[in-house]
């Protein structure tokens, strides 16, 4: 197994606005890392919180990034501007971006039960939008679209 980080003190960081993203931690060294949005997944732990599989976000050219959800907060007692430490390795990649890597990065996010109060066609209208999408840019900036609408 190739770590990406092992025991390596990061910050979780804080940007409000960012629905889903507010917090978040920025991963060294993973800016060279290419990959479709939900094929680049990682596992580990973040103090000593196991973490069984969380989608690397690309954004731009810069390090990928996780989103750290309320649970996760929770679990370690942290919040913006706290040091974690954390030890990630990339679990294997898939092809396709699929209905269920979408919902579990809903669930992620904390706004998959905002999804779910949606009509089946409202649901089926944004799962056909992302995975229609060719570019691993557009699918991203079409989730994280989605993530912010369902966290109002």
């Amino acid at each position: 197994m190739e770590y990406l980080v092992k025991n390596q003190k990061l910050e979780l960081k804080y940007q409000p606005g960012k629905g889903a993203w507010t917090y978040q931690l920025q991963i060294p060294n993973t800016k060279h890392m290419v990959g479709k949005w939900g094929s680049m997944k990682v596992a580990g732990t973040i103090d000593n919180y196991t973490i069984e599989s969380i989608n690397l976000a690309k954004l731009g050219d810069q390090d990928k990034l996780i989103s750290i959800n309320e649970k996760i907060r929770k679990a370690i007692n942290k919040s913006g501007g706290d040091s974690v430490t954390v030890t990630l390795y990339l679990l294997a990649s898939k092809e396709q971006i699929t209905e269920k890597e979408i919902l579990t990065t809903f669930e992620d996010s904390d706004v998959l039960s905002a999804f779910e109060k949606l009509t089946g066609n409202e649901q089926r209208e944004i799962i056909s939008q992302i995975t229609s999408l060719k570019s691993e840019d557009k699918q991203i900036k079409m989730i994280l679209k989605y993530i912010d609408q369902l966290s109002k």
